[in-house]
């Protein structure tokens, strides 16, 4: 989206925070499993007990490493974690474990792609580990419901520099920054679940001007869209504000994705004293050359190198790499399906249409799609060495989505088995001219559309079953003898 007035220009900056996938928490051995029974996955330690001291996740350091070096951080060789102190009443220790001034990775940066086919750099200024606060339920009762399951998850906050001009270049911020995570393994990425969430920092200034706006802060967007939408609405208020020369208050906003606005949460006129100071039952982090190397030997592959690896390897149009790169999951159904089958090209057409027009369209992962990659491999087999026509492969695709039987043996069973034999069909197009002498006349006269009209008479006759490129290699000789 444009901004509406080009006198301005939006300065954004987000914090991510994506919750580490990890089996037990940051400091302690709980479960981080989603989904328990409120109140179950705690102990001692997370709920901040006197006398309790936390341990600190040995994954969780490495996980934030591995982030660190997929969006070009310096890691730091010594960082410490801090006491972030709030009252909130899912917060039962009255603090929240993070890193404030010696964080763990800075100065990264990662480049996305926008629509006008530029890229642009974002810096990240920061990524430093932290646990989460429980979770305030306020709609299920006429009380307040507290569920302290989450307290101590271990996260990671990524906080960018604010770099970021539009909405759009938010949106494709974020979505780098899901694929970055993903393909680590380190998140899953859920934003409905929670496992992945976004704050942002607005404000406008003239262009030109070098000196920030008042800023607002937006909470509660829990999808890439929302982040859009919410982003769009704030630069347009502001801006009209501005116009109208009243003053922007700092404050924190809540979207409201129903209402398609965001509301006043809290005034922030000042910055919140948290008081930080080192947690005095945790020793300082070190990330040594070794411990960075054995890390850094663990790193897979990210997206941008399968993107240039599927277009060298499978010779994939870069449109094509690009689809299924964006995902993990689908860019590893893919291979598998390159395994049964070497026509890279029909392989990569099945997915970006059949399998994520299925996914979209059920609002499901991969998965959970029903046809096996190797069945999938099975029936392009049965297209490329004729088997099959493309017409009946889709019937067939059908039956798969039912049963994920093995498609060999669906042709056999149903007789969809491609005619191919030159004679046969041969004798198929001479009684369907027979039978069409009118139409013959108009294709002899010029009317070459007439041609369709004959194949699907053909294609009718067979069932669908004659082989497309035979019926119009021999429709057009059979054709040619009545000029004769």
């Amino acid at each position: 989206m444009q901004i509406k007035d080009s006198k301005y220009e939006a300065v954004i900056g987000l914090e991510v925070h994506a919750q580490l996938l990890t089996e037990t928490k940051a400091f302690c051995g709980c479960s981080t499993k989603f989904g328990n029974a409120p109140n179950s996955n705690v102990c001692p330690v997370c709920l901040g007990h006197p006398g309790m001291l936390p341990v600190l996740n040995k994954k969780v350091v490495e996980f934030t490493v591995l982030m660190g070096l997929a969006t070009n951080c310096t890691i730091n060789k010594n960082s410490i974690f801090a006491r972030k102190n709030y009252f909130y009443p899912d917060l039962p220790k009255g603090y929240q474990i993070s890193q404030y001034e010696e964080p763990i990775c800075e100065n990264g940066f990662i480049e996305v792609n926008l629509s006008d086919g530029s890229t642009k750099k974002i810096r990240i200024k920061r990524i430093h580990m932290e646990e989460d606060a429980g979770k305030s339920i306020h709609d299920q009762s006429e009380y307040t419901l507290v569920d302290v399951n989450r307290c101590g998850v271990p996260l990671i906050e990524i906080v960018t520099e604010p770099d970021i001009n539009s909405s759009e270049e938010a949106y494709q911020y974020l979505t780098k920054i899901k694929q970055i995570v993903q393909y680590l393994g380190i998140c899953d990425g859920n934003m409905e679940e929670g496992s992945l969430r976004c704050d942002a920092n607005v404000s406008v200034r003239l262009k030109g001007d070098k000196k920030l706006g008042v800023k607002t802060e937006i909470k509660n967007m829990n999808s890439f869209r929302n982040v859009e939408r919410a982003l769009n609405y704030e630069i347009e208020r502001q801006i009209d504000l501005i116009e109208d020369s009243e003053k922007i208050i700092q404050q924190t906003l809540l979207w409201n994705a129903d209402l398609n606005e965001a509301l006043p949460m809290r005034t922030k006129e000042e910055a919140h004293d948290y008081r930080y100071f080192p947690d005095p039952d945790l020793l300082p982090v070190i990330v040594d050359d070794e411990w960075r190397n054995i890390i850094a030997a663990t790193m897979p592959e990210l997206p941008e190198q399968k993107f240039r690896r599927f277009v060298s390897q499978y010779n994939l149009p870069d449109y094509d790499a690009e689809i299924l790169t964006q995902s993990k999951t689908i860019a590893d159904y893919f291979e598998k399906v390159t395994n049964v089958t070497k026509d890279y090209k029909s392989v990569s057409n099945w997915v970006m249409t059949e399998v994520l027009g299925y996914l979209n369209e059920h609002k499901t992962e991969i998965d959970s799609f029903p046809v096996s990659a190797e069945n999938l491999g099975k029936l392009i087999n049965l297209i490329s060495n004729g088997t099959i026509s493309s017409k009946i492969a889709k019937e067939v695709y059908l039956t798969l989505l039912e049963s994920n039987e093995d498609p060999e043996k669906i042709v056999k069973e149903k007789n969809l088995i491609q005619i191919s034999d030159e004679g046969e069909i041969t004798k198929i197009i001479q009684d369907v001219l027979q039978k069409n002498k009118n139409q013959i006349d108009e294709y002899l006269s010029g009317k070459d559309k007439v041609l369709g009209f004959f194949v699907g008479q053909v294609m009718k006759e067979t069932k669908g079953k004659a082989n497309p490129q035979l019926v119009n290699q021999i429709l057009k000789s059979e054709l040619e003898k009545f000029r004769k």
